[in-house]
C-alpha cells in the first residue's frame, strides 16, 4: 500500500477510479491529521480515532490505516496548505460525504474533550474549503457532540 500511495504523486496519463479512491483516502487522512495537530498535541486517543475512522470509511485493515497515516504525515509536512487536499475531497465526494468527513473532524477535535481556538478556526476553514455552509458545519458538530441515547 505504501508504494501505491507514493505512486499517486507521480504524473500519469490515466486517472482510474482506484487512483481517485487512493487520493481521497490520503486527502481525508491529511485533513484529520491536520486537525489533530491543530492544538499542538497528537494524543493516542486522537490517533486511534483517526485509524478507526479510516478503517470504517474506506474499509481498511488496521495495518493499512496505520500505513496511510505514516504516508499522510510525510505529505502533510511537505504540503503548503490544505486546498490541494480539500479540492480532492470536493472532486470525489457528494455533499453528504463531505459532511461525514466534517463529522469525523469534529470527533477528532473533541477526542480530548475540548475545543481549542486553533481547532475552531481550522474546522471553519475546512468547511469553507469543502464548500459546506455554516449550518451544515454546526449541524455536523451537534450530531457529534450530542450525548448518545
Amino acid at each position: 500500500m505504501l508504494e501505491k500511495l507514493l505512486q499517486l504523486l507521480a504524473p500519469r496519463q490515466t486517472d482510474s477510479a482506484v487512483d481517485r479512491e487512493e487520493r481521497l483516502r490520503l486527502a481525508t487522512c491529511i485533513v484529520l491529521l491536520e486537525v489533530a495537530g491543530a492544538d499542538n498535541e497528537f494524543s493516542p486517543a486522537e490517533c486511534q480515532l483517526i485509524i478507526d475512522s479510516l478503517r470504517t470509511r474506506f474499509d481498511l485493515l488496521q495495518e493499512e490505516a496505520e500505513e496511510l497515516i505514516e504516508v499522510a504525515q510525510e505529505r502533510r509536512q511537505e504540503a503548503s496548505g490544505l486546498w490541494k487536499y480539500t479540492n480532492q475531497i470536493n472532486q470525489s465526494c457528494s455533499v453528504e460525504e463531505k459532511v461525514g468527513i466534517i463529522e469525523e473532524v469534529w470527533r477528532v477535535i473533541y477526542a480530548d474533550g475540548s475545543l481549542d481556538g486553533h481547532e475552531d478556526y481550522l474546522v471553519h476553514k475546512l468547511a469553507d474549503l469543502m464548500n459546506l455552509t455554516h449550518p451544515q458545519l454546526i449541524e455536523a458538530k451537534m450530531r457529534v457532540s450530542r450525548p448518545k441515547a
